[in-house]
């Protein structure tokens, strides 16, 4: 199983952008802070809570409206969570590459993913919060 999409055209010696090189692969790189390392663990490990959540109730991934370009992209999981890996791993952000022709239905924005993920939590531990008030 692969951490990340795999490249259609590796190895390919008719890649349509074997001459083709990202620009940013010649710039210094800057590694992620600690503070910023620190943040994208975070949302890897809340990755995995909101997948285990909504995945069964049919969201195929999560909706981040675009700072570059101000359009919503829609991310499957796997793909979302590749990107993560690979800025934990490279210190810069991959290249757009949403899902492609995405049903916006079936994507939620990372808001909506953390409230479910609270109120699914709340659910849960509400039963043992009066039961431990009560043995009190």
């Amino acid at each position: 199983m692969h951490d990340e999409p795999i490249d259609p055209f590796n190895g390919d010696p008719a890649d349509p952008t074997a001459g083709l090189q990202d620009p940013r692969e010649d710039d210094p790189l800057d590694p992620l802070t600690e503070v910023e390392r620190q943040d994208v663990l975070e949302d890897l490990a809340d990755l995995e809570i909101y997948q285990a959540l909504l995945a069964p109730i049919g969201v195929r991934g999560l909706v981040i409206e675009c700072e570059d370009c101000r359009e919503p992209h829609y991310f499957d999981w796997d793909l979302l969570r590749g990107n993560l890996r690979h800025l934990l791993s490279s210190g810069r952000p991959r290249v757009h590459e949403p899902a492609y022709d995405p049903d916006p239905d079936h994507y939620v924005t990372w808001d909506y993913a953390r409230g479910y993920a609270d109120g699914v939590h709340d659910t849960l531990t509400e039963g043992t919060e009066e039961d431990d008030a009560a043995d009190a």
